[in-house]
C-alpha cells in the first residue's frame, strides 16, 4: 500500500494545484447553485449497467419533474444502445414519454460529438439529423464531448444544436497527464466558446479532479471565458462532492448530482446531501429536501429490480487516482481476463494502462479512448509482446481517424503499428461522404421513419432484428 501511495504522487498521478492556497481563498460572487439529476441516465449507468426499463423510469419521473431542478439527464450515453440491445425498446419513444411526464424541467442527453451514440464517427448529414430528431423528440440541452478534447470533432454537433434551437453544453473531457493543467483545459474550454458554445462542462469521468484544482478549473473558465459552468463528477475516488464545494465557491453554477439510493460508488454526489450543505448558504439550491427524501424510497424500490446486473456499492477507490481506469473499464478487463483464465494478470494490465495512454499521446480514457487504450494494454500483456497484436481501432488511432490526441504519439510505436500507411491531420469526418440516402436504400421500407432510420444508422445488427419485432416482418 505504501508503495501505491508513493506512485500515486509520482508521474502517473494528478498534479497538485500549482499552489493550494494556505489561507481560505476569496471566494466567488455569491450565486444560487443548479442541480442537473442524472438518476433516469448516468446513476443507472454507473451502477445497474444500464438496465433501467421505461415502466420503472415513468414511475418517478413526474416526480423528479417536480423537483425544480436546473435539468435532468435522461438519455444519451449508453441508453440508446441498451434500449434496443437489452430492453427491446424504441430510445425514441422513451425519450418522447419522459418528456411528456416532464412538462417542468429541461431534459439533458450525452452526446459524443462526431460519434454520436456510437463508437464510430458519423458523417456531417447523419450528425444534422440525429440533433433535429434529439430536439424534436424532447431534449433541451445536448452535453457534446470527445474523447481527445479534438475540437474539431464536436463542431458539426454544436452548429447543429443551436440551429435546431438547443442548448449545446460542450464538455471538456477532464484527465490528468504530464500535458493537462489548467492552461490547457482553459485554452480548450475558449476554443468551444469561440466555436458556439452556450455554456461549458468539465466532465470528470473518472471522479480524478482533485477540490484545489477544480477551484482553480473553474475561477480560470469563468474569468477567462465567461460562460456557464457545470460540473460533472463520478464518486469513484471519494472526492466528488469536495471538488462540488470548492467548484462552487470558484463560481461554478450548476453540479451533476443523482437521487441517494443510485448515487455515489461509480455515479455521482447525492441529491439529497448537496442541497442539505447549501441549504441556508448564499449558493442555496431552492430545492425543497422534503420533496427528494419522499423520491428516494421509490428509487430505493426500484434499484431491487435489477439485482443481476448492480454492482452495489463498491465505496471508493483510490487506486483510481494512479490509474485513472473508470469503473466500467474494470469491469471489461475481469470480464476478459476470466474469460481467458487470466484473472491472475490483472495487475500487470493494470501496469500496462498508462503505458500505452503514454504511447498514444495522453488520451482521457472515456468511450471510445477507454476502449481503444483497455483492450490494446490487455492485448499486450495476453499476446506475450508489447504490440505484438493490434486492433484495428488501435491502427486507425494512430493514423489520426479519431483525431489529434493531446500531446504527440510515440513515433517508433506508430512507425511499429502503422508501418508506411499514411497518417492524417485533418478534421477526420471530413474524409467521411453524406450517408443518409445509402441508408434509406440499404434499410429500405423496414425503417417507417427517419427516427428508425438512425436506429440503423447508429447499430445496424441490433437496429435491423429490433425493427423487423417491432413491425412484425
Amino acid at each position: 500500500m505504501a508503495g501505491f501511495f508513493k506512485k500515486l504522487l509520482g508521474e502517473n498521478s494528478a498534479p497538485a494545484p500549482a499552489a493550494a492556497p494556505a489561507a481560505k481563498p476569496q471566494t466567488a460572487a455569491k450565486h444560487k447553485v443548479g442541480i442537473t439529476d442524472t438518476t433516469l441516465r448516468d446513476a443507472h449507468q454507473s451502477l445497474l449497467a444500464t438496465r433501467m426499463a421505461l415502466e420503472d423510469i415513468l414511475s418517478v419521473a413526474s416526480d423528479l419533474d417536480k423537483v425544480g431542478f436546473h435539468s435532468m439527464e435522461v438519455w444519451g450515453g449508453a441508453t440508446f444502445d441498451s434500449c434496443m440491445r437489452f430492453l427491446n425498446e424504441d430510445p425514441w419513444e422513451r425519450l418522447r414519454k419522459i418528456r411528456k411526464a416532464c412538462p417542468n424541467t429541461k431534459l439533458q442527453m450525452l452526446l459524443r460529438g462526431q460519434n454520436l451514440l456510437g463508437y464510430r464517427h458519423y458523417s456531417d448529414d447523419v450528425v444534422d439529423l440525429f440533433v433535429k430528431k434529439c430536439i424534436e423528440n424532447g431534449i433541451d440541452i445536448i452535453r457534446i464531448f470527445d474523447a481527445l478534447n479534438d475540437v474539431r470533432n464536436v463542431e458539426s454537433a454544436v452548429k447543429a444544436t443551436k440551429k435546431y434551437g438547443g442548448h449545446a453544453q460542450v464538455a471538456v473531457s477532464y484527465t490528468n497527464s504530464p500535458v493537462h493543467n489548467t492552461a490547457h483545459f482553459v485554452d480548450i474550454a475558449k476554443k468551444l466558446k469561440a466555436m458556439g458554445a452556450d455554456s461549458i462542462c468539465i466532465k470528470d469521468m473518472s471522479g480524478l479532479i482533485y477540490p484545489y484544482v477544480a477551484y482553480e478549473l473553474v475561477k480560470g473558465i469563468k474569468e477567462q471565458v465567461g460562460l456557464t459552468v457545470q460540473l460533472h463528477c463520478h464518486y469513484t475516488t471519494g472526492m466528488a462532492a469536495m471538488s462540488y464545494m470548492k467548484a462552487i465557491e470558484a463560481g461554478c453554477d450548476v453540479v451533476d448530482c443523482a437521487m441517494s439510493p443510485l448515487a455515489m460508488g461509480t455515479s455521482q454526489p447525492a441529491d439529497e446531501v448537496m442541497v442539505a450543505v447549501l441549504k441556508g448558504t448564499p449558493y442555496d439550491t431552492g430545492i425543497n429536501i422534503d420533496k427528494l427524501l419522499a423520491i428516494a424510497p421509490k428509487v430505493k424500490e426500484i434499484r431491487t429490480h435489477y439485482k443481476e446486473y448492480d454492482i452495489s456499492n463498491p465505496g471508493v477507490d483510490p487506486t483510481v487516482l494512479a490509474s485513472q481506469i473508470p469503473g466500467g473499464m474494470m469491469s471489461n478487463f475481469l470480464s476478459q481476463l476470466k474469460a481467458a483464465n487470466a484473472l491472475d494478470r490483472l495487475d500487470e494490465v493494470m501496469a500496462e494502462v498508462p503505458r500505452v495512454r503514454k504511447d498514444m499521446g495522453y488520451p482521457p480514457l472515456v468511450t471510445p479512448s477507454s476502449q481503444i487504450v483497455g483492450s490494446q494494454a490487455l492485448m499486450n500483456v495476453l499476446s506475450g509482446g508489447r504490440y505484438k497484436m493490434v486492433t484495428n481501432e488501435v491502427k486507425a488511432y494512430f493514423q489520426g481517424h479519431y483525431g489529434q490526441p493531446p500531446a504527440p504519439m510515440d513515433e517508433k510505436i506508430k512507425k511499429q503499428i502503422i508501418g508506411d500507411l499514411p497518417s492524417i491531420t485533418h478534421r477526420p469526418a471530413d474524409d467521411l461522404p453524406p450517408y443518409l440516402e445509402d441508408a434509406k436504400k440499404e434499410i429500405g421500407d423496414l425503417a417507417k421513419n427517419d427516427e428508425d432510420l438512425l436506429l440503423y444508422i447508429m447499430f445496424p445488427q441490433v437496429a435491423k432484428p429490433f425493427l423487423e419485432q417491432k413491425y412484425n416482418k
